[in-house]
C-alpha cells in the first residue's frame, strides 16, 4: 500500500482504495470467464472490518458465487498479509500469521451477451 494513499492519521488508507482493487480483480474474473472486461454494476454488503495502513501488503481475491445470463456475482476479500513496522526501522515489515481480513464485499458485474 503506497504511502501516497494514506489520507488519515495513523497512516490509514481510505476504504475506496480497496474497492478499486476489488474492481481490478472483477475485471480479471470477467476476462478469464467471458473474454471481456465487463462492467461493474453494484456493490452490496461492503464491510470495512480492519484498518488498511500505508506499507501494508494486501492480497485481494474474488469468488464467483452466481452466474446469470449476463451477470456474475462475486464475493471479495482483502487480506493484510504483511504490515510495516516503522517502530523497528523505516523499511521493516512483518508477515502476519494469520492475515487480517480488512475488507469484504459482494459485487455484481455485467458482461456482453455471448455471440457464440
Amino acid at each position: 500500500m503506497p504511502h501516497s494513499h494514506a489520507h488519515y492519521g495513523g497512516s490509514l488508507v481510505d476504504g475506496a482504495y480497496v474497492l478499486g482493487l476489488f474492481g481490478d480483480v472483477a475485471t480479471e474474473v470477467c476476462i478469464r470467464m467471458d473474454g471481456d472486461e465487463g462492467l461493474f454494476a453494484s456493490y452490496s454488503d461492503v464491510r470495512f472490518l480492519e484498518a488498511v495502513r500505508a506499507g501494508d501488503v494486501l492480497e485481494v481475491s474474488a469468488e464467483v458465487t452466481r452466474v446469470g445470463n449476463r451477470s456474475r456475482t462475486l464475493a471479495f476479500e482483502a487480506l493484510v498479509v504483511c504490515r510495516a513496522r516503522p517502530d523497528r526501522s523505516a523499511s521493516a515489515a512483518e508477515v502476519l500469521e494469520p492475515p487480517i481480513v480488512a475488507t469484504t464485499a459482494v459485487g455484481v458485474v455485467v458482461v456482453p451477451v455471448s455471440s457464440g
